[in-house]
């Protein structure tokens, strides 16, 4: 803590041979970075200017891909500074912001996703009804929905862990994710249960309804000779690309609650994972 500033500073503990290797990490989240944002903003910016991509599957991954770019400026710049830092710093309520926007970004990609499947779902299985349940106002309520309802849920644990005391300054983590709880003087049992609430509502429920409606998806093809094959290979990789990257997050979420510590080397690997696999996961979406 900095008693001349009045400002809590937490030290992340995370990184491994940092300053022997801080130029290698530096060069390559940097490119991964400048990647996600290039292709990214140029999508988007494609969707906007065409009117014909102007529809509600284009719709949505322009919502994930915005998604992503705020997702990825929450994480990469930090860590680009803190590779190239001699001490690895954050203001706690820096921190907290970024744990906001981790986990309010996240379950929001997760939303957006289950409602992606469902709009593929009345397309395949109800098309006749397509034009019909998929207007304008049902795009934009479902839009609301999934950037609002992950905002205000998110909103209560970083408003609770700001107003608990916290006893402890050295995160064990490249980044501000849910081993904060850590840090706290006294472990939150609400904080604990809360977070696993989210957990169900933003993860478990989203990846079981898009399970659900992509296997009806494919029962559907399967009837279909000539789309049977083409539907196997579209929503294969997606399930595939989708469960790992959910296991990471739940192991994410579940990390401050385990008894032991994982090695640094794991940790840095796992928080990696999901740093990476977040474009990854929706780029695989946008086939």
């Amino acid at each position: 803590m900095d008693y001349r500033s009045n400002v809590t500073f937490i030290t992340f503990g995370g990184h491994v041979e940092v300053h022997k290797y801080r130029y290698l990490y530096f060069v390559l989240m940097f490119t991964v970075y400048m990647l996600i944002i290039s292709s990214n903003v140029t999508i988007v910016c494609m969707i906007m200017i065409y009117q014909n991509l102007h529809e509600p599957m284009y719709i949505f991954i322009a919502a994930l891909l915005i998604n992503s770019v705020l997702f990825s400026t929450a994480i990469y710049p930090k860590l680009l500074v803190d590779f190239l830092s001699v001490k690895q710093i954050i203001s706690y309520p820096a921190c907290l912001f970024q744990w906001f926007l981790y986990y309010w970004l996240g379950g929001s990609d997760f939303l957006l996703l289950s409602i992606m499947a469902y709009d593929r779902y009345v397309s395949i299985c109800n098309p006749l009804k397509y034009t019909t349940i998929m207007q304008k106002t049902t795009v934009n309520i479902f839009l609301f929905f999934a950037w609002i309802l992950p905002g205000c849920l998110s909103s209560v644990v970083t408003i609770l862990s700001a107003m608990t005391e916290i006893c402890s300054f050295h995160l064990k983590g490249i980044l501000c994710n849910s081993t904060v709880l850590t840090l706290n003087c006294v472990r939150s049992r609400i904080l604990n249960i809360y977070g696993l609430f989210l957990l169900v509502i933003l993860v478990i429920l989203p990846v079981l309804f898009i399970l659900f409606t992509y296997s009806r998806i494919l029962v559907v093809s399967y009837r279909c000779r000539g789309v049977r094959r083409r539907a196997a290979q579209t929503c294969l990789p997606h399930l595939l690309v989708l469960i790992n990257f959910s296991c990471f997050t739940v192991y994410d979420v579940l990390l401050s609650r385990l008894e032991r510590d994982p090695p640094k080397i794991v940790s840095l690997i796992m928080a990696l994972q999901v740093v990476i696999y977040h474009p990854l996961l929706i780029q695989s979406f946008m086939d």
